[in-house]
């Protein structure tokens, strides 16, 4: 690696990409890639639950310089929590490699606190090798604008006031204040489903929120250039101070606040109906996040599907390998309390009404 694609330290540059579930981290990260200019960049995506969705998402991207031996996953656990176990051997590795990377991009679960894992770049195995070039938060501009993470006292206590689930604060809240004071750069994300006044208003809310020096982007779809992600320079493990946190005092956050499961519903007739089959029992049972690839009868090609809230997106990425088994796998998030045997439950009942069905059809129409 040329002197050139280090940073002005001497050091291989980091850029952390946090945000909240769905907010479109994935695909700032896969435009990233085809703007990067022929870098040789490494992944680090760390993935909330049992399923590496968006490590496969950008393993299936097709962009050229997209190696698949140059995504690491860390798929058990949120980094934030097992930094000595899995990040710090993770970095090593990469940084070990007979060709170390141009630049490090480390994708966090929509569940990590950002701070925690720029304080491991301070650890004596990597802080004379590794820099974090910026912490790049990732915000969902629709959800900002519905109030769903506002951070206003005031906006807050009127919403408490209609309604009273929201008589306390949720640690989703929290996390989403967490991402905004420890960001370089903030990309308010699915600005083409804004209008001019809740934009207005989501820049003004999030702009109180940080730093005076960190700079907001607007994006659609996460196209955002690597020239402005990347370069940054700000070298942040050695700016933990300015960088307010709930978690100073040493209590870091609970992920028990948040559960995950798989769900396995085999092969669907089309994407349409999976996603008629969701939107009700996202619905009923406060589903945060829902992501997954499903085998779609009739179709080579693998679909994946990612939403939060009632908001599902669905869009066919690769042909299903040889060696994969082609089924629907969909990992569902959300708060601990919710009941996942029912909502497996009410997934499987669904499709096995929506097989009758289609039974009772055929048998129609052979009648």
């Amino acid at each position: 690696m040329s002197q050139d694609n280090k940073a002005p330290s001497g050091k291989i540059p980091a850029t952390v990409i946090t945000g909240f579930l769905g907010a479109g981290k994935t695909s700032t990260i896969r435009n990233l890639l085809e703007t990067s200019g022929g870098k040789r960049l490494a992944l680090v995506i760390n993935e909330f639950g049992d399923l590496g969705v968006d490590g496969e998402i950008v393993k299936g991207c097709g962009i050229e310089n997209c190696e698949e031996d140059a995504v690491l996953e860390l798929p058990n656990g949120c980094i934030c929590c097992t930094v000595a176990d899995d990040f710090i051997p993770t970095i090593e590795t990469l940084l070990n490699r007979a060709e170390p990377p141009d630049h490090i991009v480390i994708e966090t679960s929509g569940l990590a606190l950002p701070k925690p894992l720029v304080k491991a770049f301070n650890w004596p195995e990597i802080r004379t090798k590794v820099t974090v070039d910026g912490v790049i938060t990732v915000i969902d501009g629709p959800a900002v604008a519905e109030g769903l993470f506002a951070s206003d006292p005031a906006a807050v206590d009127a919403q408490r006031k209609a309604d009273e689930s929201l008589d306390h604060e949720s640690p989703l809240e929290e996390l989403f204040e967490e991402q905004i004071s420890c960001a370089d750069m903030v990309v308010i994300n699915k600005t083409d489903l804004l209008n001019e006044p809740d934009l207005d208003r989501v820049l003004k809310d999030v702009q109180a929120e940080l730093r005076p020096e960190v700079k907001i982007v607007r994006s659609s779809y996460g196209k955002v250039d690597a020239k402005v992600l990347l370069g940054l320079e700000a070298a942040a493990e050695s700016d933990l101070d300015s960088r307010p946190s709930h978690h100073d005092d040493g209590h870091e956050h609970d992920h028990d606040d948040f559960m995950s499961f798989a769900v396995d519903l085999g092969e669907v007739e089309n994407p349409q109906g999976l996603v008629d089959r969701l939107l009700p029992v996202i619905a009923q049972h406060g589903i945060l996040r829902v992501k997954g690839f499903a085998k779609v009868a009739g179709k080579d090609m693998r679909l994946v599907l990612q939403g939060v809230g009632g908001r599902l997106q669905h869009y066919y990425d690769r042909d299903w390998q040889p060696e994969e088994i082609q089924s629907t796998r969909l990992v569902v998030i959300g708060e601990a309390d919710m009941d996942s045997d029912a909502i497996r439950t009410a997934l499987e009942s669904d499709r096995s009404a929506s097989q009758e069905a289609e039974r009772e059809s055929a048998s129609a129409l052979a009648g």
